[in-house]
């Protein structure tokens, strides 16, 4: 089945969020358990915790179906330490308010050197803050997702995610997320049927698509590895529709999360139509 959904808003509770999926026709929905802005939020209260659960199942959204994403102020591979214990504390916790949900999965952006160390060393610290979190936490995957090569970031070439699973103690708990925006601004075809073909063939040789838990599904304002990550609605950037069109049919993008993080909302309806029309 193919779970196709957005990154939906969680205003006023984490029960909401699967409200405000169904409201536009998702059978998946992206969520911030907390506020992405901030490094460290209250507690989630008993009563949110268990109408977010009731809701969920009433709507018919199964963990596999929810793709919540971690704070933006994060870096698992930051070069100096009170940086890193920061961001791995406040991971952590993520991880944790994940597991209290009930959800199986956090997806997050893996991090950057910030030109002070090596790519290598940065992967390293990547993984071994997945490890700590992991070690702390039942149930939950940390969900590694491709960036766009801005800046100093890792993780948008896929030897990049490959070093850092390697290196992850428990495989059964980490996995990947692929943002076709940012493959595509790291210099990875996605605008034909046959480059889709081999880019996801490398995927699966270099990492493998066993390891994918879900997709972020955006077109792209900037060109072919232009290394700027500007999502576009589906269709107008320079990806198009055959890439979506493609990824539908394919085996490998049944039963995870396909979201849309495409910069205007009042077109997730339409665009969730699309997708499914796509649906052999």
């Amino acid at each position: 089945m193919k779970l196709i959904g957005a990154h939906i808003s969680a205003a006023g509770g984490v029960e909401n969020a699967p409200k405000n999926a169904a409201e536009i026709n998702a059978t998946a929905f992206a969520l911030f358990t907390k506020n992405q802005k901030q490094w460290f939020a209250p507690a989630l209260s008993a009563a949110s915790i268990e109408a977010f659960k009731k809701i969920c199942a009433e709507l018919g959204f199964a963990a596999n179906a929810i793709l919540p994403h971690d704070s933006y102020l994060i870096n698992l591979g930051h070069p100096a330490d009170e940086g890193l214990e920061k961001s791995r504390t406040s991971f952590t916790e993520e991880m944790k308010r994940c597991e209290i949900l009930g959800l199986d999965r956090l997806n997050f952006h893996p991090g950057s050197h910030l030109r002070e160390i090596t790519e290598s060393e940065c992967l390293s610290k990547i993984a071994e803050s997945i490890n700590i979190a992991l070690d702390k936490t039942k149930g939950v995957t940390a969900v590694i997702e491709n960036t766009a090569g801005q800046g100093s970031n890792v993780g948008y070439r896929f030897e990049h995610l490959a070093e850092i699973i390697d290196k992850v103690e428990d495989k059964s708990r980490v996995g990947i997320c692929i943002d076709t925006c940012h493959a595509f601004a790291a210099g990875y075809d996605l605008t034909t049927f046959e480059a889709c073909e081999k880019t996801f063939a490398e995927l699966d040789k270099t990492v493998g698509l066993k390891y994918l838990r879900g997709m972020h599904f955006n077109d792209a304002k900037k060109m072919l590895a232009s290394k700027v990550d500007r999502h576009e609605t589906l269709g107008n950037g320079a990806i198009g529709l055959d890439c979506f069109k493609w990824l539908i049919e394919q085996p490998f993008t049944d039963d995870i999360p396909l979201i849309l993080e495409t910069p205007e909302p009042e077109k997730w309806p339409a665009e969730i139509e699309l997708l499914k029309s796509f649906v052999k």
